[in-house]
């Protein structure tokens, strides 16, 4: 593989830790109560903000208190980017296209697998409503918007990705660099007039 592919996959898996360091995702909920807004921050093995005070909200309207002891993702994603980490490692150190494809296959099936997750834990968080909400308007549901902004009844939430989350997307953009990029280097080599590598 060509030398550039070995450096973008090094870059791809120092990404990864920054997953660690920044939320995965952030939500801001708005409402007549919190007129300065509600912030909730997903990290990839803890949920930080406000989240006391989201909990108070969603009461009114039926919707489940979030408890992050409950929500087992948060206990596994952090092996298993641990262990992208050190297989993309590995793929790096090998230089070898095959294997650079197939982790770049693996990223992308664990990525689609969270994302479906996070949509999955967000429909049933808004639809699985208490039947003893003081708050209950027949037919009403609350998800939460997946990504963009959403308002419900008098209640405005906003759902985009943290930094963290923009350091995954920007991670799996520069391993498929690395897994296709060959196609680019090695049309700038023909040009050039070098041998492909």
């Amino acid at each position: 593989m060509h030398k550039n592919s070995r450096w973008l996959i090094f870059l791809s898996v120092g990404l990864i830790f920054l997953a660690f360091l920044f939320p995965l995702w952030d939500i801001a909920i708005f409402a007549p109560q919190y007129p300065e807004g509600l912030f909730l921050q997903i990290w990839i093995n803890k949920m930080g903000g406000d989240l006391r005070n989201v909990n108070i909200l969603n009461h009114y309207i039926g919707m489940k208190a979030i408890t992050p002891e409950s929500i087992p993702e948060l206990k596994f994603m952090p092996m298993i980017a641990i262990g992208l980490i050190i297989s993309g490692g590995i793929v790096g150190f090998l230089n070898k296209r095959p294997l650079t494809i197939a982790w770049v296959v693996l990223f992308t099936l664990i990525a689609v697998a969270g994302l479906a997750d996070f949509y999955k834990w967000e429909y049933d968080y808004g639809h699985d409503l208490s039947p003893d909400a003081p708050i209950k308007i027949p037919g009403m549901h609350y998800q939460p918007p997946f990504i963009g902004s959403q308002t419900l009844l008098n209640i405005s939430a906003y759902s985009y990705p943290g930094i963290g989350g923009y350091a995954l997307i920007a991670s799996i953009s520069l391993a498929y660099i690395a897994a296709f990029g060959h196609l680019v280097f090695k049309r700038k080599s023909h040009s050039k007039g070098q041998p492909p590598s």
